[in-house]
């Protein structure tokens, strides 16, 4: 796979780029930070050479400067809000994050609780961060947010929102996903900073869209794919344009709400110290970008993937999509249709040459393509995975690595005491017999030690794989789609 993106550059020039924005302000800087800090995959994905922790990683380079607060929507907690990728509720990740960012020596200040109010789940979770030790402050719904300006930027607005206490030059505003009341949270610091006489500043990091990218350059694209759900919508920042006469890319949420944003600014500080939306961003990603051509190709087939995504899940939850259409649209807008990505090609034909039975296809990350299928030992996915390993390792595809008589004591224990009906291993039960064969076989060590290359590889199914072979694939760090059909046909699947 080539490299799009230089990691170490991008570490050194966002912390410098950061520093100098708190110097312009009085060494107060609330940074409103979003996306993923501990695994952003999908940056990983379109940029490559990004890693996933890239912006864990900067902030580390300037973890004795900063703090974080944590904001979380009331709303969310009483409506027990699910982060979809971990599966826990919005309160559950705030206290996944301070773990987490404990671990790694950042210090997290505060929790504030946005649009609070009281109510039992509430005030519940205040009493579990009480009994932790982590300070926590209440922030309130304002009548007529964010459009009546001047009641907002008053004592009945952000004047009765319990002020943060903060002792860092740097605040990191995050939160456990989107609408938590990030911005509002560092606006209201703003105000009852300036009531203190201190001239703090606000700034805003978001990795997408990059902003110094054209408009329909395929890695902004591809967060339009990401955010098909939301809506959102890159567009050229006419705030800037008419400011500087330089085209630069934004997206429709930050556009529309700049006037109101400025509006407070001005209220707050007498002035505002940013002439467009682009302004009040840092991000530098697009100032690493060291080959295009790579990051262009990585994003089409991130768009592709998207697509996959979407499709499998109007064919689980039996709900069509308004989302398929976008995807439909931006695959056309970068010239891409799902045959562009070379897996989906050689998982269909190697299905159809076996009679349409299922099939998967991974593509190794220096081009090559390898396929499995279903057979009464193995499912399609194991198959393949353990036929890339083989590949991968330099064994030849008929050297049998794993013995027949070490996969029957594991059909055995599946059907006879686990009360399974497929008896054909998966992904993760192949891996288990190949690591319990190395003992004996020298080349099933061999092929094991592969394992780290498949980091990266893209993967597609004939039929939806079960939540057992994408779990697994997922962990190897495999990027799977699959075609909107079942193996069977039943009323339920248990994804």
């Amino acid at each position: 796979m080539k490299t799009g993106f230089d990691n170490d550059k991008y570490l050194k020039m966002q912390s410098e780029h950061i520093r100098e924005r708190i110097a312009k302000f009085d060494n107060k800087l609330y940074l409103e930070f979003g996306g993923k800090l501990f695994d952003d995959y999908h940056a990983s994905r379109v940029l490559p050479g990004f890693k996933p922790d890239s912006k864990l990683q900067m902030l580390l380079q300037l973890k004795d400067q900063a703090e974080i607060v944590i904001a979380i929507s009331a709303e969310d907690i009483a409506n027990n809000k699910v982060r979809g990728d971990y599966g826990i509720t919005y309160d559950q990740e705030v206290l996944r994050l301070i773990d987490a960012f404990t671990e790694y020596g950042l210090y997290v200040g505060s929790v504030c609780i946005t649009k609070y109010f009281q109510q039992t789940e509430i005030e519940s979770f205040t009493k579990r961060l009480d009994a932790h030790g982590i300070k926590n402050y209440k922030h309130y719904k304002i009548p007529g947010y964010p459009n009546d300006v001047a009641k907002i930027v008053s004592d009945e607005g952000y004047g009765k929102n319990e002020f943060i206490e903060t002792s860092r030059p740097l605040v990191i505003v995050t939160a456990p996903g989107p609408g938590s009341g990030k911005m509002a949270t560092c606006l209201s610091q703003l105000y009852h900073e300036y009531k203190h006489g201190i001239k703090a500043g606000y700034a805003k990091f978001e990795t997408f869209p990059i902003w110094n990218l054209p408009l329909k350059h395929p890695v902004n694209l591809a967060y339009e794919a990401a955010t098909a759900d939301l809506n959102d919508v890159n567009m050229i920042d006419p705030f800037h344009l008419e400011a500087y006469g330089k085209t630069t890319v934004n997206y429709n949420r930050d556009i529309e709400i700049f006037p109101v944003l400025n509006a407070m600014f001005q209220l707050i500080a007498g002035e505002s110290p940013y002439k467009s939306p682009t302004d009040m961003g840092v991000n530098m990603a697009g100032n690493c970008i060291v080959d295009d051509e790579a990051c262009q190709y990585a994003s089409r087939m991130e768009i592709i993937r998207r697509y996959y995504k979407c499709l499998c899940d109007q064919k689980r939850t039996g709900v069509n999509s308004q989302e398929i259409y976008k995807l439909e649209l931006l695959m056309n807008q970068a010239g891409i249709t799902p045959a562009s990505r070379p897996v989906v090609n050689a998982a269909l034909e190697k299905s159809a040459v076996n009679g349409d039975k299922p099939a998967v296809a991974i593509e190794l990350n220096d081009g090559r393509v390898v396929t499995g299928k279903t057979g009464e030992l193995l499912g399609a996915a194991s198959s393949a995975l353990l036929n890339a390993l083989k590949e991968l390792a330099g064994i030849d595809d008929e050297i049998d690595i794993i013995s027949p008589e070490a996969i029957s004591p594991i059909q055995t224990l599946k059907t006879n005491y686990l009360g399974s009906r497929n008896p054909r291993l998966h992904t993760d039960e192949i891996l288990i017999a190949l690591s319990s064969s190395v003992i004996d076989n020298p080349l099933a060590d061999k092929a094991l030690k592969q394992i780290p290359y498949l980091n990266g590889c893209d993967v597609h199914s004939t039929v939806i794989l079960s939540s057992v072979d994408k779990d697994t694939l997922g962990r190897l760090g495999m990027n799977l789609t699959c075609e909107p059909e079942y193996e069977e046909e039943k009323r339920f699947h248990k994804n």
